[in-house]
């Protein structure tokens, strides 16, 4: 019996780690699971036809290679209001766009992430750097949301002189 309800538990949670591999992005500008420095930050408009900033502008020199941040299938790959342009749809909805990118792909073609899609162009606006950018159909989304969460550990603090693996007077007693 006990067999039995194992078996099934670990049936059950085997899609569970699928799922954290098909959420697996990156940072396009470094290759890496994390944000590192944004330059300028995500500022959703109220409506889609407000200013506002729907990505992230993140470091990056022109002439460096961009990485797709995941796996997917390239939409479009071409200028944009004379910016050159690459967007990649992956498989949980989300389209991602990098801008200003010279494609070293083109459309229909299939990404893996951290594959390099293009070369970082001069940019277009005054703002430097990569222009990252993510959506669920019409919704703008930010793309840092879309990287793994950090862990962060706290440590107590021990005051000076007190021994390992001893608490300090006061905590525990």
């Amino acid at each position: 019996m006990l067999r039995a309800l194992l078996a099934v538990l670990i049936v059950l949670a085997l899609p569970l780690s699928f799922l954290s591999d098909a959420r697996a992005y990156v940072n396009p500008a470094s290759g890496l699971p994390r944000a590192g420095t944004v330059l300028r930050a995500f500022d959703k408009p109220e409506h889609n036809w407000l200013p506002g900033h729907r990505g992230v502008d993140l470091p990056l020199e022109i002439g460096a290679e961009v990485v797709s941040a995941g796996d997917g299938i390239v939409v479009f790959a071409g200028m944009v209001a004379g910016t050159p342009t690459i967007s990649i749809d992956h498989a949980d909805g989300v389209r991602t766009t990098y801008q200003p990118v010279h494609a070293h792909v083109s459309t229909g073609d299939p990404v893996v992430v951290k594959q390099a899609i293009g070369t970082l162009g001069h940019p277009t606006t005054a703002h430097p750097g990569l222009q990252w950018g993510a959506r669920i159909g019409d919704d703008y989304i930010n793309p840092v949301g879309l990287l793994p969460t950090p862990t962060i550990r706290l440590k107590p603090v021990r005051p000076a002189g007190v021994p390992a693996g001893r608490p300090p007077a006061g905590v525990g007693n």
